[in-house]
């Protein structure tokens, strides 16, 4: 079985702000539904229940899984749903209210229906919910499933396999870097080359370049987003925005005659503040690899289109298809959940995958892209994932900045190199696997530990 994952898969378009807790819990509730309707169960339906497991129950009110659950049994999809039309559902129930279950047939909800259970925790995945159908007769729910949302938006149903067969063939199949960078060398192509091979595979040439076109459009618009809009976040923190007034002071000082400084990393960090703040609101995101982690990949990007020479679309989908490359390694051979690995599976991963394709974009050979990816993740392991008041904002939202900024160095350094260096991306990710087996559960998304425990809210 191939490690390699379509970037139309790991970057995929959905809401926040959190891929495994918001996008992750809407798909098992839409495919549930969609159980009842396929098996002409759906008009025996009175009430549907949801329990909540682990890091789901315990951060789920400040991630807006509720929410999510409910839009989700409602049929709604996270890359297609008006973001607004979710956020705030479960709250505003009242003491009930109806709900077109699979979009189609109206049951009542009420706020008793979800309930949270964060003291339990299912052995398949620490994100784990239960989903039950209830008839107005039977003792018995009508139909009982299990999902676990196992990281940037990716679902599994209890009882199914833990890799589902591979519907089409990856020509380019590699289980870790070692063997990515054989074939390679074997090829004489690039890292962007082998996963363009796979992707073509699977989805065509036309069809991967719209996909990817319309990825990174996605990642722009929530840049743009971002840089435009003012305000504080929801969720009781507090937290102001500030990459809008960021590019305001920006802007303002390039139109100086006489500049005494290089402000292509106070624009980096706007660009990742601007995506993650955006995330937080639960607008428009794309999961890169996750929601938590989803500005770091979009203001590298940005800082490349930007600042490098000769930068132009066609350096965009070769950036995005080495980013899923090295993704691809990660979330097949450790993790990219921050409820099972901490935040080094998140923001580690995604500067891993942001550094090696800037790498790659800059003229990087397949080994020094390689040493860039490892750099930056080697520099994250043991990052605990600890957000205050179970909110993707702090220190969620700055995190996202300054891993931007290793990823630059990251890449930057490898170039000075000649790709040789003494630990490899293998050695990293198995070393970021033993270390989120290690951590302590309450510093991975619980908000039991670390700066989650120790910041008084006000």
């Amino acid at each position: 079985m191939s490690a390699y994952v379509s970037a139309l898969d790991l970057f995929s378009i959905g809401i926040g702000p959190s891929s495994s807790h918001t996008v992750g819990p809407m798909r098992a509730a839409r495919a549930f539904a969609e159980h009842l309707t396929q098996t002409g169960r759906l008009g025996e339906v009175t009430r549907v229940s949801c329990s909540l497991y682990g890091s789901l129950g315990s951060t789920g009110l400040g991630h807006g899984t509720p929410d999510a659950v409910l839009a989700g049994l409602a049929g709604l999809h996270p890359e297609t749903c008006d973001p607004a039309g979710v956020r705030g559902t479960w709250a505003g129930l009242g003491e009930s209210a109806p709900l077109l279950l699979d979009g189609r047939h109206e049951i009542t909800v009420e706020h008793g229906d979800i309930r949270f259970e964060p003291r339990t925790r299912l052995p398949g995945h620490p994100n784990a919910l239960t989903l039950q159908a209830w008839s107005a007769t039977d003792a018995l729910p009508l139909l009982e499933e299990t999902w676990y949302s196992i990281g940037g938006g990716f679902i599994r149903r209890e009882g199914d396999p833990m890799i589902p067969p591979a519907t089409s063939p990856r020509p380019m199949d590699y289980d870790s870097s070692a063997e990515l960078l054989a074939l390679c060398d074997a090829r004489g192509v690039d890292i962007a080359t082998i996963a363009r091979e796979n992707e073509e595979a699977i989805h065509g040439a036309d069809a991967l370049d719209a996909g990817l076109d319309a990825i990174w459009d996605a990642m722009h618009v929530c840049v743009e987003a971002g840089l435009a809009t003012t305000g504080t976040l929801p969720g009781g923190l507090k937290v102001k925005r500030r990459a809008a007034s960021i590019r305001m002071q920006l802007e303002e000082y390039e139109l100086l005659p006489l500049r005494e400084r290089d402000t292509s990393t106070e624009w980096l960090h706007a660009f990742a503040l601007a995506v993650n703040e955006e995330n937080a609101s639960g607008g428009r995101v794309v999961t890169a690899p996750t929601n938590g982690a989803a500005g770091i990949i979009p203001a590298v990007g940005h800082y490349y289109l930007r600042f490098v020479p000769g930068a132009n679309a066609a350096g965009i989908r070769r950036y995005l298809l080495t980013a899923v490359a090295i993704g691809s390694l990660v979330k097949a051979n450790a993790s990219i959940s921050g409820a099972e690995g901490g935040c080094q599976a998140e923001v580690g991963s995604a500067c891993a995958m942001a550094s090696g394709a800037l790498c790659a974009v800059l003229g990087g050979t397949p080994r020094q892209v390689e040493n860039a990816a490892e750099i930056a993740m080697e520099h994250h392991l043991g990052l605990t994932c600890d957000p205050v008041g179970g909110l993707v904002q702090v220190p969620c939202i700055e995190r996202n900045a300054i891993a931007s900024s290793t990823a630059v160095s990251a890449a930057r350094l490898a170039l000075h190199g000649d790709g040789t260096h003494l630990v490899s991306l293998d050695t990293v990710i198995e070393t970021m696997r033993q270390t989120g087996l290690d951590m302590m559960t309450k510093y991975k998304e619980t908000s039991e530990g670390g700066l989650a425990v120790n910041v008084i809210e006000c």
